[in-house]
């Protein structure tokens, strides 16, 4: 069995992968793009615009051997087995069921990945398995597939620990509890139709590359069905910049119009998306925010902006609808990042995500999850204060 390294933490910067192929083993060292030379003459100009793009995975090719079988349940607690799905091409992912971080742009680019495929998508089984050894159950697995609206898209095992330890070592996934956080190998194999491990992908810590991993991921599975579908859609491979506090950028906001940030006054961003309500009470937490916002119309503290990670949203107007459920309106504007790239240039790695920049556009502090009101107020003042 091809595998993935030994130890692969989800919660990684991205830099690229240091080593390809080695010996029928999949030796890699962190999230992102294996190294690749791009002066072969084969390469197409989208190949060698992955190969050089830090931000993605163009992929490692296995050795085509057996995938390794597994007997699990999923999302209904109905028993499930990869040997059932032979005759489809299947993808096939390791998923913290909590997760806010990596997983969930992982689940995206598998589900862009089958759509780009139009109706030979019909042909193609997504699978994830559970690798959070602390939420385990069926109702774990569901609770994570009803918020990121992918009930009815995907089957989403889980079984005993025994069991998905297995399941792990058998595909040479890393899985731990490190200081109170899940940490895994975030890796997607494509299996063929007759159940042999064809390739592996690591997913990066990089929004705005969501959607080309999804193109390389349908790309390979068009290679493994018949007649090779053409995609529904193809964009330029080759790498996104993040848009960071240095420069001007204007969102548009939730329910109407825009918003602005940029260099020249400090402010504070908080960044986050719907489907934390899985592992909070986001609607609590953004309504608390609503007393930052008054200190800092005072002129007490930087202005607060939130902002939702569209890119990832089940939906389009998912922040709208969520927002619309609050029962009463927040303090602060709401802007939607729709290409990821505020989240990537804000250096966010987890969501929720708080970003203080100062007037120059450099980031002073950063925070990953929820804090308390008079928590963030003093944070925020104490880093404003050693900045200026």
């Amino acid at each position: 069995m091809a595998g993935v390294p030994e130890r692969q933490l989800i919660r990684m910067p991205r830099i690229p992968v240091l080593a390809a192929t080695l010996a029928g083993l999949l030796a890699l060292a962190a999230c992102g793009t294996q190294a690749a030379s791009t002066s072969q003459p084969q390469m197409s100009a989208q190949e060698r615009a992955a190969a050089t793009n830090p931000d993605l995975d163009p992929g490692t090719s296995l050795s085509a051997a057996r995938a390794a079988n597994f007997r699990l349940v999923n999302q209904f607690g109905q028993a499930m087995s990869l040997s059932q799905f032979r005759g489809k091409v299947v993808i096939l992912a390791f998923v913290d069921s909590e997760c806010t971080t990596v997983c969930p742009l992982t689940t995206l680019s598998m589900v862009e990945a089958r759509q780009l495929l139009g109706a030979a998508g019909d042909q193609v089984q997504l699978l994830g398995i559970d690798a959070n050894p602390a939420a385990t159950s069926v109702a774990d697995v569901m609770a994570y597939s009803r918020a990121h609206d992918m009930v009815n898209q995907w089957d989403f095992l889980t079984g005993s620990l025994s069991q998905l330890k297995a399941a792990w070592k058998a595909y040479a996934i890393y899985v731990q509890i490190v200081a109170g956080q899940v940490d895994h190998t975030p890796a997607l194999f494509v299996i063929d139709q007759q159940g042999r491990e064809r390739e592996v992908y690591l997913t990066s810590m990089s929004y705005a590359s969501v959607g080309q991993e999804a193109e390389v991921l349908a790309q390979e599975t068009a290679r493994l069905l018949p007649g090779h579908p053409r995609l529904a859609t193809q964009q330029s491979l080759a790498y996104i910049s993040g848009v960071g506090p240095g420069s001007a950028v204007t969102l548009p906001a939730v329910p109407t119009g825009t918003v602005s940030l940029g260099p020249g006054k400090p402010h504070l961003v908080v960044f986050f998306a719907t489907w934390l309500t899985e592992t909070s009470d986001l609607g609590a937490q953004l309504l608390a925010l609503n007393d930052y916002a008054r200190a800092a119309r005072s002129g007490a503290l930087p202005a607060l902006t939130a902002v939702d990670e569209a890119v990832t949203e089940p939906t389009p107007d998912a922040a709208a609808a969520f927002l619309r459920g609050l029962g009463q309106p927040l303090g602060y504007p709401v802007g939607l990042d729709m290409t990821g790239r505020l989240a990537d240039g804000y250096g966010v790695q987890d969501q929720p995500w708080f970003a203080l920049a100062d007037a120059a556009g450099k980031i002073i502090w950063s925070h990953d999850g929820w804090l308390p009101v008079s928590t963030l107020e003093a944070a925020v003042r104490k880093a404003a204060t050693r900045s200026a």
